[in-house]
């Protein structure tokens, strides 16, 4: 199976250190860091981790449920997945993610509302993302559009 490869590239301390997270199997991108603007409510022109997991989660679970609806006997048309991961304190100290939030509207020929539920319910815990992310909690708005 394949891997894939990103790179990051630290200089200085937590609060006045930077960094620049360079997608390496692509070559596609680098996104600048920083500690500070990932824990603001503002990115103002960074990314963070927790941006990057949910490009990754919204991206993996796109496609689970693309094949999901397939296996169900639908034709996805299109669908507009987001997903919202939201970093919180850690109990035990330090930071953690504290739950992430999906939600997918989808345009499906051959499913009615039940079935497309079904088949993101199918794809919220079938998707290799979700997988790795097991212990936070998941939520799911699955409609069609």
């Amino acid at each position: 199976m394949p891997t894939r490869e990103a790179r990051t590239t630290w200089t200085g301390g937590l609060q006045d250190g930077s960094g620049v997270v360079e997608l390496v199997s692509s070559g596609l991108a680098t996104f600048d860091v920083s500690f500070p603007k990932r824990t603001a409510e503002e990115a103002n022109g960074a990314t963070s981790p927790e941006e990057l997991i949910a490009a990754a989660h919204s991206a993996c679970y796109s496609m689970a449920l693309s094949a999901g609806i397939a296996a169900a006997g639908g034709t996805p048309e299109s669908l507009v997945v987001e997903a919202v991961v939201r970093l919180g304190p850690d109990p035990a100290g330090g930071f953690r993610i504290a739950d992430i939030a999906i939600t997918v509207r989808g345009k499906v020929q051959g499913l009615d509302e039940a079935g497309f539920v079904a088949a993101a319910e199918g794809a919220k815990v079938g998707c290799p993302v979700s997988k790795a992310l097991t212990g936070t909690t998941i939520t799911l708005d699955a409609a069609l559009a």
